[in-house]
């Protein structure tokens, strides 16, 4: 029973899941949240949530507790239907989490069966094995996923609505560099970069989650954000570690928040293109953090390149931490 207890708690944290069923809490410090309580009514917050214990308390009630301990006060539930309530709840993005978790393993044993696929990682310099294999980077050649997954019991519908193969039923990703995006260790979405012009880069159906690898950075004082994967593969081969990637220039609310937590700086680093639109982007963001109290500057990188091209064009990572110290707010 403990294990099992465990096991969903961890699949679904206190903040997480408040959040899915429509509680605004606010930072209150570097792990913690306040918000009204929704056990009763109060005109003001008094509800807190430490992240970190995943654990709750109001000072307006005097209730407090984790997760099962919510479910049991707010749908007057026992203990043991709490349990049942949320294993029902979240059954259905586990069965996805593990069938994306089969993918992407199979992704990951075709990179090497693929020279065009390393080919395309050398161009865009990412060569370090041990950072591939960190990265759980795979290939999708197309026309073969859905003949394994449905060897391995997978029906059709379940593939299909997780958005593994099309209505057609041949394979989504075809032809593509696969990233998986993790969040709370279980993977949420797969990002597919097309090795040639012939496919567009995608993600599948559903949320791309919080910021990239974000755990690993969550309690640094200097953030770098960037926008693009092969961005976050550059700077972690030249031996940055304090980066985070956003997976496009526009955050979801999950990842303004994960910035937002606790005090620190943030560089942002989104593409100089002519266009100026990664410019606008990053600006727009700047003024956002700083009104939540969090220093954000932005680094400005020659023109025309992004920071995987600063590196795969020669830029070295001494030239590199000079853009980051002349970073403007």
């Amino acid at each position: 029973m403990g294990e099992d207890v465990e096991r969903l708690k961890r699949r679904t944290p206190l903040l997480e899941y408040l959040r899915q069923h429509n509680w605004a809490g606010r930072p209150a410090g570097r792990f913690e949240y306040v918000g009204l309580c929704p056990l009763h009514k109060e005109s003001q917050p008094s509800f807190y949530v430490n992240a970190r214990k995943d654990v709750f308390y109001c000072h307006g009630c005097g209730q407090g507790g984790d997760l099962i301990r919510f479910i049991q006060l707010s749908r007057g539930l026992s203990f043991r239907q709490s349990l049942a309530s949320l294993d029902s709840e979240i059954a259905p993005e586990t069965d996805s989490s593990a069938v994306l978790e089969e993918a992407a393993t199979f992704y990951r044993q075709q990179l090497d069966r693929y020279p065009e696929a390393l080919d395309y990682l050398d161009r865009r310099g990412v060569h370090d094995p041990a950072l591939i294999r960190e990265l759980d980077i795979g290939y999708a050649p197309g026309g073969m996923l859905r003949r394994h997954l449905t060897a391995q019991g997978h029906s059709f519908d379940l593939l299909r609505r997780i958005g593994l193969i099309n209505a057609r039923g041949a394979d989504a990703l075809c032809q593509r560099i696969v990233v998986p995006l993790r969040q709370n260790e279980h993977i949420v979405n797969l990002y597919g970069r097309s090795i040639g012009s012939a496919f567009a880069h995608r993600f599948l159906p559903g949320g791309k989650g919080g910021l990239y690898s974000w755990e690993k950075v969550r309690n640094c004082s200097e953030v770098i954000l960037v926008e693009g994967l092969f961005d976050y593969a550059a700077l972690r081969q030249a031996g940055l570690h304090n980066v985070t990637c956003s997976l496009g220039t526009q955050l979801n609310q999950d990842q303004f928040r994960q910035l937002c937590e606790g005090e620190r700086t943030v560089y942002l680093i989104f593409d100089a293109d002519q266009n100026q639109s990664g410019q606008r982007a990053a600006g727009q963001l700047v003024q956002r953090l700083v009104t939540k109290g969090i220093s954000a500057r932005r680094v400005l990188l020659p023109e025309g390149h992004d920071p995987n091209s600063f590196f795969v064009q020669g830029g070295d990572a001494h030239q590199f931490q000079s853009l980051v110290e002349a970073a403007q707010p």
